[in-house]
């Protein structure tokens, strides 16, 4: 590999440090077919560059919106293939999940929020919030 390349080029450690993930996290995406293993050249190690750091920050990215992995694989060809209505429907189905997950939050919120009160209004027995979650 020419010296110049190799400065442009990680090894994966150094790119599982740089994205914050561990290096069987990279392996685990690679084994899943959303990350590219690059060639390995001769008596040297494999080089990650620029493109599979891209990528990687996509994929965590994704993750962090929810999407899950087999969605973020789909996601990728789809870049592959400019299906910008396909891309679009996903987008479309985890903002409707994250719209259920909201609400389902701000229940749950809101039910805390009242145990904490009665809770707090004194009274005798065992705390609201104790016996609520005692019934689940």
């Amino acid at each position: 590999m020419v010296r110049n390349q190799a400065k442009n080029s990680d090894t994966i450690g150094g790119l599982a440090r740089a994205a914050g993930v561990g290096v069987e996290t990279v392996r685990y995406y690679q084994r899943r077919g959303l990350l590219q293993e690059p060639a390995r050249p001769p008596g040297e190690i494999r080089r990650y560059g620029p493109e599979e750091m891209k990528r990687l920050r996509f994929i965590r990215s994704a993750q962090a919106a929810g999407f899950t992995l087999n969605e973020i694989k789909e996601l990728l060809d789809l870049d592959a293939s400019d299906d910008r209505a396909r891309a679009r429907e996903l987008a479309r189905a985890r903002v409707a999940a994250l719209d259920a997950r909201i609400e389902e939050l701000r229940e749950a919120r809101d039910a805390l929020a009242s145990l904490a009160t009665a809770c707090a209004g004194g009274g005798s027995g065992p705390c609201p919030i104790l016996s609520a979650f005692e019934r689940r």
